[in-house]
């Protein structure tokens, strides 16, 4: 059946892996994000590694009235449809401790935008009978750290709406997988301290597909974050609340 894949915050460096990844496949692409030009080279590269139709969608999750013409255009689209949330920001704790008005943004951008999103496209999908939506929470959102508890609540909050959207779109014969990253080469976590273990985005698009593929729930990419994050949410909170990790 054909497929096409709709990919929200499209310039990231996982989002670009990921719709080279699909491309090669030889689904249809739709780029969607606030970077037009970008969003177009990405296109052209797509077409170029077999999508039989690559297209850039003007996209911001802080601007719902973007979201309507999106639906439209995938609406037009024959076949399965699928989407990939990659959307999100990670202001630095000590800003926002500063300016508490960069909560707003940061939650949008990280929960609230791709959840509305989803809530107004999800039904396309359950007209067809199925798809599969790919959401990016963190391992940020397993327990709040000092230092980027904000960012952590957002994906948090993510990663609950992806379990209830998961329980909707599994009775439509769809599938919702969860992916918390770990650390992974992008312009969010460049030049960030304490940066260890950290992964290429295309081999964080291979575990998305290889996922996708066996309709796993949650997955930590690199597999490892698992295990890591176990031994963080096993430690007693009044010890943690004195690390600084």
């Amino acid at each position: 059946m054909k497929q096409s894949w709709l990919i929200l915050g499209a310039s990231s460096s996982m989002a670009r892996a990921f719709a080279r990844a699909v491309a090669e496949r030889g689904a249809d692409v739709f780029l969607a994000g606030r970077d037009m030009d970008d969003l177009q080279r990405i296109a052209d590269d797509c077409r170029l590694r077999g999508a039989p139709c690559a297209e850039a969608l003007k996209f911001d999750a802080r601007k719902p009235k973007s979201f309507d013409a999106i639906n439209d255009r995938l609406a037009e689209q024959d076949g399965m449809l699928n989407v990939a949330v990659f959307v999100g920001s990670m202001p630095e704790q000590a800003a926002i401790d500063a300016d508490p008005a960069l909560i707003d943004g940061t939650v949008t951008d990280s929960f609230t935008g791709p959840a509305r999103f989803l809530q107004g496209f999800v039904p396309l999908m359950e007209e067809r009978g199925g798809g599969t939506v790919i959401g990016i929470a963190s391992v940020a959102g397993d327990r709040g750290r000092i230092g980027n508890y904000i960012y952590g609540a957002a994906k948090a909050g993510f990663a609950t709406y992806l379990s209830g959207l998961r329980n909707r779109l599994t009775r439509a014969g769809g599938h919702v997988v969860t992916v918390k990253p770990g650390f992974v080469d992008t312009a969010m976590t460049w030049g960030l301290p304490g940066m260890f273990l950290v992964a290429s985005p295309e081999s964080v698009a291979r575990d998305l597909l290889r996922a996708t593929d066996k309709r796993r729930d949650v997955i930590y990419t690199p597999f490892f974050w698992r295990w890591i994050m176990l031994i963080i949410r096993s430690i007693p909170e009044r010890m943690f609340k004195k690390m600084s990790i």
